[in-house]
């Protein structure tokens, strides 16, 4: 990293945070950032609070914090697309089915599933997860019903194996009522379980193999016009932070507006930080000609400092994997991103790690909690520290075990 005299000190900031598919209002970040920072300035020796937000629009709140004996404000946004995930949901059980079959059918047709697996295990045994998860809940619905349907037979007096229509009314309607039952029951508690929840999630970015459905294309142009608006004002530094499948958004989201010219020279500092990226479960995909132009010319932009954060303990994500590499549109003059691990097993406690090992989802939104020995890399130091995240980051080399080859099948580029 960089020596304290070459860094840039920031006194005020803004930050857009871009989460990922996630159907929650904004305020459980809030609420994380809350409880997770005064987490880390204890662990650390520092002094950070948060209060409300002024008046305005977006969703957010403000941050001051005191390190290394500079005084930093900060104004945090949620770029919410949250509605959007919500509607994606509203589907019923048999429309979740015939999303797997649909799902299932693009990844595995289009050779992308085949190409994730020459990757990280991890994400590709999570997006089988919910087909696994749901498939099993499916025998176990019809098996329900076969074993009702003997039941009712039986006190019929009529057998176990009756031939013709009535066998298959008995059957068909111990089906649809106690088999129907299951699948409920097993929805009712998909907030532990999940696989409801991930089917809808990689359906959604199933849909259109690949390319941004139109109702996501318009919010992520607002989102561009919130930036745009905060590069215009009197701040150091212009950050935004893309977790999870928010990353590969914010990645179209910057590229639209650094392509239309709204990155003024002598402005703030644009920085973007990908946490838990998700990239290539998408730009894998046929028609994701539109994502794979965007990390092309991203990773070539000097108007912006963009620093990937992952890790391999996080089985949701693409640890270390270069998004740009490993979608195979890598241009000769590649700037980003700078790769590295934030290495979950050197900077947790022993304590700490055996405690959430085996909880997928609480580590996939690590990045944005506190660690009991962090090394270089401190969410709240990143996003409300005197210190740019390009001066930071300056002399940081990338993870030497990161994956940096073309691996996608299609990597043609929108015009």
């Amino acid at each position: 990293m960089a020596s304290s005299q070459d860094q840039v000190q920031v006194r005020r900031r803004r930050v857009f945070y871009i989460p990922g598919y996630d159907p929650f209002h904004p305020r459980r970040y809030r609420e994380l950032y809350r409880t997770e920072s005064a987490a880390q300035a204890a662990i650390s020796g520092y002094e950070i609070s948060q209060s409300a937000k002024e008046a305005g629009d977006g969703f957010g709140w403000d941050v001051a914090a005191e390190i290394d004996g500079v005084a930093v404000a900060a104004e945090m946004e949620v770029l919410v697309w949250s509605d959007i995930v919500r509607d994606s949901m509203a589907t019923g059980i048999f429309a979740t089915y015939v999303q797997l079959l649909r799902t299932a059918w693009i990844y595995i047709s289009s050779g992308a599933l085949w190409r994730l697996m020459l990757l990280r295990k991890g994400p590709v045994i999570a997006a089988l997860y919910p087909v696994v998860v749901l498939l099993g809940q499916l025998g176990l619905a019809v098996l329900a019903g076969v074993l009702a349907s003997r039941l009712v037979l039986g006190l019929m007096g009529l057998g176990f194996a009756v031939p013709g229509w009535l066998g298959w009314a008995v059957f068909l309607g111990c089906l649809f009522v106690l088999g129907g039952a299951v699948l409920r029951w097993f929805k009712a508690r998909d907030n532990k379980i999940y696989a409801h929840y991930l089917m809808h999630d990689y359906a959604y970015s199933a849909q259109l193999k690949g390319a941004y459905p139109p109702a996501l294309e318009a919010r992520m142009a607002a989102f561009g016009e919130r930036i745009a608006q905060a590069l215009a004002q009197d701040v150091e530094e212009v950050l935004v932070v893309g977790h999870s499948s928010g990353a590969h958004l914010a990645v179209s989201v910057l590229a639209d507006l650094i392509r239309a010219g709204r990155v003024a020279d002598g402005g703030p500092q644009l920085a973007f930080l990908s946490l838990g990226q998700v990239v290539p479960m998408v730009s894998f995909l046929p028609d994701a000609q539109r994502l794979r132009r965007d990390l092309h010319f991203l990773s070539a932009s000097e108007h912006v400092t963009w620093v990937d954060v992952t890790a391999p303990g996080d089985g949701c994500a693409f640890a270390l994997c270069d998004p740009v590499s490993v979608s195979g549109v890598e241009p000769s003059d590649k700037r980003w991103p700078l790769v590295f691990s934030a290495a979950f097993t050197q900077t947790l406690s022993e304590e700490t790690w055996k405690a959430l090992r085996w909880r997928f989802f609480r580590l996939h939104f690590q990045y944005l909690c506190a660690f009991d020995r962090p090394k270089d890399y401190d969410y709240f130091q990143i996003t409300a520290g005197p210190v740019s995240l390009a001066a930071r980051y300056a002399d940081r080399p990338p993870s030497k075990s990161r994956i940096d080859v073309a691996v996608s099948r299609h990597v043609s580029m929108a015009a």
